[in-house]
């Protein structure tokens, strides 16, 4: 597989809410549908601390923050992440799902210029399916990817490593990683990602996204083609 001639890169692993898709507050709002399904409801102090917790880390799969946060007890694991799926999935359905300004135009723009694009999510695989069917996505990337599907879900560089071999890039130094978490940021610097560009669309601002380990920090998915073709300019 050859790298782009304008950009160097191959392979573009994009992160799905809070990069691609707005977030607006859902994945936290279903969070605390999760957690009060469970009894544990606002003005208690382990819901604070759950809270933070869940905030602190936006991006990794959602049934691994759920055993931290009970305890690894399964069967409440099981039920808590079901809570949240359907709790989601009643948001998309009532048309709370929306694009970020110009995600579209952008995966368009980088397959147009011969990169292949991964869409990534903590999710489980039909709630992804269920976002993507509601933006009317579902042939635009090249490939989507969830927990279950790579291994292990972000820190882990599970999902990126997955995302190279499926879509054959030659190394990883032609593998793009965007997100707008620190996990994302950790999960791209472990696969050894070429460049891993963080967003101030979602959940994490700058300095949380440079500390997890972020090669560039760009406002929105949309200042991503540039970066890249600005980037081979330098070089």
């Amino acid at each position: 597989m050859n790298a782009n001639a304008a950009t160097g890169i191959q392979v573009a692993v994009l992160d799905m809410a809070g990069t691609t898709v707005a977030d607006n507050g859902l994945v936290e709002h279903a969070f605390t549908e999760a957690i009060g399904a469970q009894g544990i409801h606002s003005g208690e102090p382990r819901y604070d601390d759950m809270l933070q917790y869940v905030r602190a880390t936006m991006g990794e799969s959602k049934i691994t923050v759920f055993r931290h946060l009970l305890d690894q007890d399964e069967n409440a694991v099981r039920q808590a992440n079901k809570a949240f799926e359907t709790a989601y999935a009643m948001l998309v359905d009532d048309g709370y799902c929306r694009p970020i300004d110009g995600a579209e135009d952008t995966i368009r723009r980088l397959q147009d210029n011969g990169i292949k694009v991964c869409l990534t999510t903590g999710f489980s695989q039909t709630t992804q399916q269920r976002i993507l069917t509601a933006l009317g996505w579902r042939d635009l990337p090249d490939l989507t990817l969830c927990p279950a599907q790579a291994g292990r879900g972000r820190p882990h560089p599970d999902m990126v490593l997955k995302a190279v071999l499926e879509l054959q890039a030659d190394a990883m130094a032609a593998v793009a990683v965007a997100g707008d978490t620190a996990y994302d940021m950790t999960s791209g610097r472990r696969a050894g990602a070429g460049l891993v560009a963080g967003v101030l669309t979602g959940a994490h601002g700058k300095e949380q996204l440079e500390a997890a380990g972020a090669t560039h920090v760009i406002e929105s998915i949309r200042d991503l083609p540039g970066l890249l073709r600005d980037r081979k300019l330098e070089k």
